[in-house]
């Protein structure tokens, strides 16, 4: 003991150092635990849920998140949101609207349906809707004319649009483009796209979600490139997780060393511990927002602040 102590007092600077990296780690876990998160985007309606989902609800409040969105994407999917969202009065919000992969299932009394629901005060956004060209699980033709629709029931409604687009740039652009007069704020929702699209999608004014997508992107010209550029302005940002979703896989190999080491103990925690590529919860959303935050070379506290001012802002949650 004798021994270690004279060591010590040999290396006073090593000493301090130490000591020092241990009280920015205390610094750095504190304000992680301070996190006031809004998650705009979760399919808490998914079977996978069915069994512990006041669980799931409160590991997100322990976590940080305040405030959930969850996901209508059919009109039966819509109704349970709204259901949800009378369980978890003041945490749960919801959306009304039909995916574009249920896209064919629209009949001519889903626009009423959807209207119905979206005049509750806790149904804050018409959606999820949009194009998804992609996958392709419902014929083209049917999404544009559902999605121009559903777009249309937004102006009248007055509530904002939770918009998918995959592999629909310039259709997305054009059907948007009819109602730029009129058309309420909207959020383009696990953006994956490129430079130019984003761009454009801020240029015609849209927010821009972002996910734990973030971990497999490796391309030149997609989400990471554009916040290492510092592209999005901060009050055009908004979180989410999708879950049960897009799970970000911290340990992936396409994840630079600097933004692994940007992880705090207490998000990787609820990460690790609760969410798997099967099932991905609300509670991972600390991680994502450090994530972006290490891509953008920001504080974390102060991207965290601004997403969740513009989810107020936009969704207009209590």
């Amino acid at each position: 003991m004798a021994d270690n102590q004279a060591k010590s007092e040999d290396n006073p600077e090593k000493v301090a150092d130490s000591l020092s990296a241990l009280k920015i780690k205390q610094i750095e876990d504190e304000v992680a635990s301070s996190y006031l998160l809004v998650d705009i985007g979760a399919n808490l309606t998914n079977s996978k849920y069915s069994r512990d989902l006041d669980s799931v609800v409160e590991r997100a409040k322990d976590a940080g998140v305040k405030k959930i969105m969850v996901t209508g994407a059919s009109v039966q999917c819509s109704k349970e949101a709204l259901r949800l969202t009378r369980l978890y009065p003041g945490m749960l919000y919801s959306s009304a609207g039909i995916h574009p992969h249920d896209a064919k299932t629209w009949t001519d009394d889903c626009y009423d349906i959807i209207k119905e629901l979206a005049s509750n005060p806790e149904c804050v956004a018409i959606g999820e809707c949009g194009l998804d060209f992609n996958r392709n699980f419902s014929p083209q033709d049917v999404q544009m004319e559902v999605f121009e629709k559903q777009v249309q029931l937004a102006c009248e409604v007055g509530k904002p649009l939770f918009l998918h687009e995959r592999d629909a740039h310039d259709d997305m652009v054009r059907i948007l483009g009819k109602f730029k007069d009129r058309m309420p704020p909207a959020v383009l929702h696990c953006f994956t796209g490129t430079t130019a699209q984003a761009l454009k999608y801020l240029d015609m004014g849209l927010y821009i979600g972002l996910t734990g997508f973030l971990w497999k992107d490796k391309t030149d010209d997609g989400v990471r490139s554009i916040l290492e550029k510092g592209l999005i302005p901060l009050d055009r940002l908004l979180i989410e997780t999708d879950a049960p979703f897009m799970y970000p896989n911290v340990r992936g190999s396409k994840i630079p060393a600097h933004i692994k080491q940007a992880l705090s103990d207490r998000s990787l925690s609820f990460l690790n511990r609760y969410c798997t590529f099967q099932r991905n919860e609300p509670c991972s959303l600390p991680v994502i927002v450090e994530m972006i935050a290490a891509y953008m070379k920001r504080p974390v506290d102060e991207v965290a602040m601004a997403t969740t001012i513009n989810a107020i802002k936009l969704f207009g949650f209590s």
